[in-house]
């Protein structure tokens, strides 16, 4: 066999080996690596590199060390799954550095980062003083994660007392100019509607590069011509201007009469009707 061809195949083993061996450690290989992944995966990577390229050794004793590696690792994460002390001796544990707005240098110096990687770090979490946070920690796998103090936190609904419904997930239902059945019978429409939805932008399926309806049941296009402007959903501010009309026309015809129990009729529905849309105003505010 020449030295080329042994070296392709030798190497496309190494690679669906250890994609293989790998799709057996699960997700958290790949996303935010702790100390022992790291090193874990660099082993790895160096063993597959190893046995597609060093023709004199053995194949399959590189395969039996890949194997026995993975072994290991799936050992180690059941420990760590079961037992909170060896997580914290494997994986270590995080480190408070911010605390009422103080920094804590000790613990940066233990942790050896220095104020410009503490502030790069708040930075990307939009703070840009450290006196405006709560706390801050040290997660085992490097990131800086900070709890904001209250008087510097954004004005939620929940701050405001008002009770606003869950969002639910968009559902695509057009996607590369094709219509999405099953996306589009859990929004409990169906192609009927999406054809009138796009009469009402004034484009058409084939048109459509991507799809969504939102929880609130409102269709939303990008198009494949970028330089086309679709105009954004009115239906809750419309309905929002609905309301306010009828408001409106029961409070005058409350005003306009002169029959005393017809007039307070009128009026009582008017407050009625005020306090409904003021319930649901933050959800017909767009």
């Amino acid at each position: 066999m020449p030295d080329w061809l042994e070296v392709v195949l030798r190497t496309e083993f190494a690679i669906i080996t250890l994609f293989v061996l790998t799709r057996l450690l699960g997700k958290r290989q790949v996303s935010q690596l702790s100390l022992f992944e790291y090193i874990n995966g660099i082993s790895l990577g160096g063993l597959a590199v190893y046995i597609s390229l060093h023709r004199e050794a053995k194949w399959y004793l590189g395969f039996v060390s890949l194997s026995v590696w993975i072994l290991m690792s799936l050992g180690i994460e059941y420990l760590q799954l079961k037992s909170k002390t060896a997580r914290n001796w494997i994986d270590s544990k995080e480190t408070i550095v911010i605390k009422n707005g103080k920094i804590l240098e000790n613990n940066l110096k233990k942790e050896r980062i220095t104020s410009d990687e503490l502030l790069e770090q708040l930075r990307k979490k939009n703070i840009f003083k450290t006196s405006d946070v709560e706390f801050a920690i040290i997660e085992p796998n490097g990131e800086i994660n900070a709890l904001v103090k209250n008087e510097h936190q954004p004005l939620t609904a929940a701050h405001l007392g008002i009770r606003v419904k869950p969002e639910q997930e968009p559902q695509t239902v057009i996607m590369d100019g094709a219509i999405m059945d099953e996306p589009l019978a859990r929004t409990g429409m169906n192609r009927e509607w999406l054809h009138t939805e796009l009469e009402k932008l004034g484009v058409t399926i084939e048109n459509v590069f991507l799809g969504q309806v939102d929880s609130y049941g409102e269709f939303h296009a990008d198009l494949f011509d970028d330089r086309i402007t679709v105009p954004e959903p009115q239906q809750r501010a419309s309905l929002l201007a609905q309301l306010k009309k009828c408001e409106a026309d029961l409070e005058m015809f409350g005003l306009s009469t002169n029959n005393e129990p017809i007039k307070q009729m009128y009026l009582q529905c008017s407050k009625k009707l005020e306090k409904m849309i003021s319930d649901l105003k933050p959800l017909l505010i767009q």
